[in-house]
């Protein structure tokens, strides 16, 4: 050892001039190299010629690109060398660093940067290798007319060579990382551990490779290849590759990402198994022929994350790409799918055919738990089911058919869908659906609806009726589902059913209660509704009403009806109309006709409409009315009052106006008890809504149990409780005295032909208003008396006597209560 280290020291300098020598003649790019020496211990019992940060420029005319840059280069060769003063590079060893090899479009190549040399260096120093290895490398190809890169991180690769022109014999072993192999746009093995051993023959004239009896592992699985390649002319491939212990993350490991990747978190245990052949000619113009048989026995494939499995699965498969070796004649089968998930067997058939225009039959039959489904198979938009759903389903027919017209004469499915007790949590909103039970019927692209029932919060439904184009509405993008059926339910709970989780803010009420959810209303822009309804009781808030029966239509996210009847609040309502969600805010349309209903019950119902100033407190009696109105909400049902528009005419008959602050007001001069509780006969008027505000015509209040037997009321209510009313008070029950006295309190206008009469404003705000004298009532009134008077004086002088009649000026002082 000693004498081995003497020699290397005093001939190193000799041994790097030849190798440098050496190596210029066989390569002819630019290398840059930033130290050589000779070791006996770098990879001993081999010498080593070591080069240190070493950049190997790409063999391409003009480029300065690298085609390798290595931390360490080491060339090898025997001790035995050292005595006999002849050196033989056997061995090259490449480490830490990163080479890229390139095919350009225009068939260029970047890596050949090595070339046969005339003379060398005869006795002294020569290449003879016998093995490549390379050791934390990283190895990027890329192919442009191929269309295919490969990206592999070498942790330990060992090619040995053996060299007998014209024949290269290459033994590769050792385990790398495949970041990604790209084929024509398709990822394998992407971030892949594989272990690889294999021999290779390689016939330099005759153009022919030989691959001996090889294994690639990938995790547990063990994939074994081997064949012929013969590319002196056109390609001729002979390869066989069979799969022994492999399960269902390494066979997904060898397909493309984007066909396994739904697959991709599924794992399996059991026997699964393929083997396949590969033969023919392999161009742009042909592919080979492929024809791969696969399958499993008693195999479990779980979910790893929800840990449920479908256990005892068996089944056969094969596919080929045909006679025409294309798209066109290719065809994947499953036959005999047998298996049990949480002891529930389930069984079926599936076949594929024509990959370019696909024909697909497929069967399936199955006693499933909802719960296991959607723990095997989740859903985003479900959170969690139970129950059990006994399904016998089949379909045949073609695709490209199906999506141009899924109610095509091709088209065949058939078969049912039981539901027993079904429960299920949706992602969007805080109620399940629990007990629920029915049938559907699949009929080519229609589902039958039969019995179909159970409850959503309060709510419970029965529902018969049609799904049409179900099918196509589940697997194609744009398609339109129409439902046509009977609803009934014996109450209706619409708070529960508006409510929205998630995307609405909570509801403040004006009595001041806070609801736990806001609403929300979205209408699907591919959902059409032809719904018949009936239901015995409905609650939306203080709301109820009885004995609901209507059509409800949904087309093109308007939802309307022609005729919705109901008992509320002691008498009869109907509507008809529309509600437009095409847009940011909701536009609801609508005539209503409203009869015999107990006004106190309806304030009550609707809240007293968000204001205090008039409430179910104070006003009783029957209504009967009609409402045109143009109402508009956002998508989470707060009102724009700012643009609601109505006309309201209505008849209250038999009323009462009890403790209005208003006629409190007045006590000062009219009996208190009298004004607490003033009944009137009739009522009639038309009121109007625009621009936030209640427009109130001059309307009579007709009462026959009081000295005021025909009030006159006129005026303007805004949404922010500003208000402007106009009274007019006939004194017809008082004496000339008692008129003489009341004179001390403001004006009374007194006509030729009637009793005088009291004329009143009311402004301000809810609690804070006050009650004046309407002088430019007065002023008018006293006027057309006048022009009155001047007739009478007129008739007068024609013979005519009238009876005299007082005025007495305006005054403008307020009311001081």
């Amino acid at each position: 050892m000693g004498l081995a280290a003497g020699t290397i020291y005093l001939y190193q300098d000799k041994i790097i001039q030849l190798f440098v020598a050496e190596a210029n003649k066989h390569i002819k790019t630019k290398v840059a190299v930033e130290k050589i020496d000779v070791s006996l211990w770098e990879k001993f019992p081999q010498v080593a010629i070591s080069l240190t940060n070493v950049e190997i420029t790409e063999a391409l005319p003009g480029s300065t690109a690298p085609l390798a840059k290595l931390q360490q280069i080491h060339s090898t060769f025997s001790l035995w060398d050292l005595l006999w003063g002849e050196y033989h590079i056997k061995e090259i060893y490449l480490e830490n660093g990163e080479v890229r090899v390139k095919v350009l479009p225009n068939g260029e190549v970047n890596y050949r940067f090595y070339q046969s040399a005339d003379t060398s260096q005869s006795g002294k120093l020569s290449f003879d290798l016998q093995g490549i290895t390379l050791r934390k490398v990283h190895v990027l190809y890329e192919d442009a007319p191929a269309q295919q890169k490969y990206d592999v991180q070498a942790h330990l690769m060992n090619a040995a060579l053996s060299l007998k022109e014209p024949v290269v014999n290459i033994g590769l072993t050792g385990n790398a990382r495949v970041n990604t192999i790209l084929v024509a746009g398709d990822e394998y093995l992407q971030q892949k551990e594989i272990t690889l051993g294999s021999q290779v023959i390689v016939n330099t004239t005759r153009k022919h490779v030989t691959i001996g009896s090889s294994e690639l592992r990938i995790g547990k699985g063990q994939y074994q290849f081997g064949g012929t390649v013969n590319y002196a002319g056109k390609t001729q491939l002979d390869l066989n590759l069979e799969g022994k212990n492999t399960d269902i993350q390494s066979l997904v490991a060898l397909l493309p990402r984007h066909v396994t990747k739904a697959f991709a978190q599924y794992q399996s245990e059991g026997d699964v198994y393929f083997k396949g052949i590969i033969k023919g000619e392999a161009s742009a113009q042909k592919n080979p022929f492929i024809q791969v048989s696969f399958g499993c026995l008693r195999a479990f494939f779980f979910h790893p994350e929800y840990k449920e499995k479908l256990e005892q699965v068996s089944f056969a498969g094969s596919f080929t790409n045909g006679a025409q070796r294309n798209s066109q004649t290719s065809a994947v089968a499953l036959r005999n799918i047998k298996g049990q998930l949480r002891g529930k067997p389930f069984s079926g058939e599936f076949g594929y055919k024509n990959f370019a225009n696909p024909d697909v039959q497929a069967q399936l039959k199955a006693d499933l738990d909802i719960a296991h489904v959607f723990g095997l198979f989740p859903v985003k938009d479900v959170k969690n089911g139970s129950g059990r759903a006994l399904v016998n389903f089949s379909f045949a027919g073609n695709l490209k058919a199906f999506k141009t017209n899924p109610r095509g004469p091709g088209i065949k499915t058939s078969g049912e869908v039981q539901l027993q007790n079904v429960s299920l949590q949706f992602a969007q909103h805080p109620l399940p659906f629990k007990g629920v039970h029915g049938t559907f019927q699949v009929r080519k692209n229609d589902v039958a609806i039969s019995d179909l029932k159970g409850k959503i919060g309060d709510t419970d439904f029965l529902v018969n009726g049609f799904l049409k184009n179900m099918l196509g509405y589940l697997f194609l993008d744009k398609q339109r589902l129409r439902v046509e059926a009977d609803f009934t339910t014996r109450y209706l709970n619409l708070d529960q059913l508006l409510a929205a989780s998630t995307t609405a803010p909570p509801v403040k009420r004006p009595s001041g209660k806070v609801d736990a959810y806001g609403y929300a209303l979205n209408m699907p822009a591919n959902l059409e509704l032809d719904i018949n309804a009936a239901v015995s009781s409905l609650k939306f808030r203080r709301f109820r009403a009885k004995q609901l029966k209507g059509n409800v239509l949904l087309k093109n996210q308007i939802i309307s009806s022609p005729n919705i009847a109901m008992q509320v609040v002691g008498g009869r309502f109907k509507v008809q109309g529309s509600v437009d969600a095409r847009q940011p805010l909701i536009k609801i349309n609508s005539t209503a006709h409203i009869q015999d209903i107990k006004v106190d019950s309806l304030f009550y119902a609707f809240e007293d409409f968000g204001q205090a100033f008039i409430t179910q407190r104070h006003l009783h009696g029957t209504l009967t009315a009609q409402i045109n109105s143009e109402l508009f909400f956002d998508h989470n049902l707060n009102a724009r009052p700012d643009l609601m528009q109505a006309e309201i005419a209505t008849t209250i008959r038999n009323g009462q106006l009890l403790n209005w602050a208003p006629m409190q007001k007045m006590s000062i001069f009219i009996n208190r008890n009298e004004l607490a509780n003033l009944r009137f006969s009739e009522i009639k008027n038309n009121f109007y809504i625009q621009n936030r505000t209640i427009y109130i015509p001059e309307m009579e209040i007709k009462s026959s149990t009081s000295r005021f037997n025909n009030i006159t009321l006129s005026g303007m209510h805004t949404f922010d409780q500003q208000m402007d009313y106009k009274l007019k008070i006939p004194l017809s029950g008082a004496t000339k005295a008692k008129r003489d006295k009341d004179e001390r309190f403001g004006v009374i206008a007194t006509t030729t032909t009637a009793s005088p009469n009291l004329f009143l404003t009311i402004k301000g705000r809810e609690g804070n208003f006050k009650l004046a004298y309407d002088q430019e009532r007065v002023k008018t009134k006293i006027a057309a008396d006048l022009k009155t008077e001047k007739q009478e004086l007129k008739e007068l002088f024609q013979g005519k006597k009238k009876e005299e009649k007082k005025t007495v000026k305006p005054a403008t002082e307020y009311f001081d209560f």
